[in-house]
């Protein structure tokens, strides 16, 4: 159910955005990177396993746009979004072990912006939902068995400042609506799932984006 209703405010939105595109002439394309400086946390009561802040990025192609309120516009992306972090957790013989995991997603920002011209530069603040999609698949860390949500919400919050209009340069945190992920605990044949815990991904993010 939550993931349908991701899909519909995901398609509502993009079909906003669409209209506005096509009633509204200032328009530009680009690229956008980054890097993601990731937080994991763990559900409560998670015992074995824990895992250390690591890092990842982001690539891919995004569209800004301006409304017909000064200084308002939005800006979406599609980009590849890679999450990285190293996990110790106690293997089946007993013995402290580690072992990076890695999440993989496409992610869809749409951000409201508002921004203030001083001189050649834009400073401008912005806000709005992410879409994921995952592209992981389930890993084993001894007898616990990590799985990602096929598809998850967050949200960003951030600010930024684009210079002559085609090189933009922000910094936002982005937040985890409900779980990422999901660890669950096997018996010692797994055979039998004997607990399950949550698992979060948020994560500052830093990039770069250029105009045409």
């Amino acid at each position: 159910m939550k993931k349908k209703l991701i899909v519909i405010v995901g398609i509502i939105i993009l079909n906003s955005s669409l209209f506005i595109l096509h009633s509204h002439a200032q328009v530009q394309f680009g690229v956008r990177a980054g890097a993601n400086l990731v937080n994991m946390k763990m559900g409560d009561g998670v015992q074995n396993l824990s895992g250390n802040n690591r890092s990842g990025f982001y690539v891919g192609p995004t569209v800004k746009f301006g409304l017909p309120i000064v200084g308002l516009g939005i800006d979406a992306s599609a980009v590849y979004d890679q999450r990285t972090s190293d996990v110790a957790y106690t293997n089946e013989q007993g013995n402290p072990a580690s072992e990076r995991v890695t999440a993989r997603a496409i992610s869809i920002p749409i951000n409201v912006r508002y921004g203030i011209n001083v001189s050649i530069v834009e400073l401008f603040a912005f806000a709005g939902p992410q879409f994921g999609f995952n592209l992981s698949k389930s890993k084993y860390l001894g007898a616990n068995e990590w799985t990602w949500r096929s598809s998850n919400l967050s949200v960003n919050v951030g600010v930024g400042f684009c210079v002559l209009d085609k090189v933009e340069v922000k910094a936002n945190y982005n937040i985890a609506c409900g779980k990422t992920g999901e660890v669950n605990v096997w018996n010692a044949t797994k055979t039998t799932v004997v607990d399950s815990f949550k698992s979060k991904y948020n994560s500052w993010q830093v990039g770069v984006a250029y105009y045409f």
